[in-house]
């Protein structure tokens, strides 16, 4: 996998390691009744997973310009 797509993975997943930390801040603030908190977790939590769409597509342009373009290589050529 090219250096580029290997990126955008490893930045998806820490997009979505935090957007796993904030919904459980969310949940933790909803709980206790405090629900401006809780809201704001949750809309951060939004970011992470949209930033976590973003690298999950960069990550798939990358490995087609890499490998896309190869013929006769693998299954699909």
């Amino acid at each position: 996998m090219s250096k580029k797509a290997a990126q955008h993975h490893t930045s998806a997943a820490e997009h979505h390691e935090n957007a796993a930390r904030h919904h459980r801040e969310a949940s933790k603030h909803h709980e206790a009744g405090n629900h401006e908190s809780a809201a704001h977790h949750a809309h951060t939590a939004a970011g992470h997973l949209h930033h976590a769409t973003h690298h999950t597509e960069e990550a798939a342009k990358a490995h087609a310009e890499e490998y896309g373009n190869k013929k006769g290589k693998g299954a699909n050529a």
